[in-house]
């Protein structure tokens, strides 16, 4: 078993370090969540969804994970 890659303490390309993705939920959406994940980003919290009429608007969270035992203090 490989151990962990090291997370660097910031997200690459001066991304935030707490990212709120929305918007339809199509497969462009899905794309954007699997790219965050791949760049070393994690879920945070549950996926939300409503509709405005026309389509479903989904939203979920992401934090870098050096912020996230900071985020669980802050609950």
């Amino acid at each position: 078993m490989n151990p962990a890659p090291h997370t660097p303490a910031q997200p690459p390309d001066g991304l935030l370090t707490y990212r709120l993705l929305t918007g339809p939920d199509d497969a462009a959406f899905c794309r954007r969540v699997s790219d965050a994940l791949a760049l070393g980003y994690q879920l945070y919290g549950s996926p939300a969804a409503t509709f405005n009429g026309v389509n479903v608007i989904v939203a979920q969270a992401i934090l870098w994970p050096s912020n996230q035992s900071v985020a669980a203090k802050s609950r």
